[in-house]
């Protein structure tokens, strides 16, 4: 057989299996709380490492 060809018979009476008997519990490992953090950088400090970071990626993707 060629490229990309198949055997037709091959595709007949597959078993599909959805998943269903180990499905995931999406609200299994859910976790609720709060989150708090403490820095002596000032809101203009922040911003500007944030820049540079930005410019970093800026300079890596060229």
């Amino acid at each position: 057989m060629g490229f990309g060809s198949y055997d037709e018979s091959e595709q007949e009476n597959q078993e599909l299996s959805t998943g269903d008997e180990e499905g995931v519990t999406v609200e299994e490992n859910a976790h609720s709380g709060d989150v708090a953090f403490e820095s002596d950088a000032s809101t203009d400090e922040l911003v500007d490492q944030l820049q540079d970071m930005k410019d970093d990626e800026d300079e890596e993707e060229e």
